[in-house]
């Protein structure tokens, strides 16, 4: 019985659902968050303070040599040795003697993307729409593409607390 209880759990929810559901709420929610609790920025300049606003990562986009830029998706960035990843944009909006100024849209950083998540191309894709795209069909997603290189961010439990656990992978 538990064996066709976790085949049909399978079938309706992928394996790396825990992942993608958590990446989706980080990339909704989480990121805004943080922006939220720090509320501003208060460099050594006398009278001017900057507060942060809405937040949001674009979707993957690659920059060709001609300076043309396109979407990309993750199988091209796996053939081509690239980092799939958006760019994340912020809202900012100077104030200046306590007055507020215009805002404006400020680019801060570059986040990777993991495949399947909604700020993925492939997110809600048909299985024919995406072999013509010529992604595999049966990837579940959940990692991301560095240097065309796919990277999974694994979960531990472990009992140390406050100790940062990091493996060193031998080259060669």
């Amino acid at each position: 019985m538990s064996e066709e209880v976790l085949e049909l759990y399978l079938t309706e929810n992928k394996i790396v659902k825990q992942h993608l559901d958590s990446y989706n709420r980080f990339i909704e929610h989480g990121i805004q968050e943080i922006l939220d609790a720090v509320k501003g920025i208060e460099p050594n300049i006398p009278n001017y303070k900057l507060k942060l606003g809405k937040v949001w990562v674009d979707k993957p986009q690659i920059i060709e040599a001609d300076s043309a830029t396109s979407a990309i998706l993750p199988m091209e960035a796996k053939l081509r040795n690239l980092t799939y990843s958006g760019k994340i944009y912020a809202e900012i909006t100077p104030i200046i003697n306590d007055i507020e100024r215009k805002t404006a849209v400020a680019y801060i950083g570059d986040m990777p993307i993991m495949v399947r998540s909604k700020a993925c191309y492939t997110d809600g894709m048909s299985r024919s729409e995406l072999i013509k795209a010529g992604e595999d069909p049966n990837d579940p997603g959940g990692y991301m593409i560095i240097n065309g290189t796919e990277r999974v961010l694994v979960g531990i439990e472990d009992l140390a607390d406050n100790r940062i656990m990091v493996n060193r992978e031998k080259k060669g």
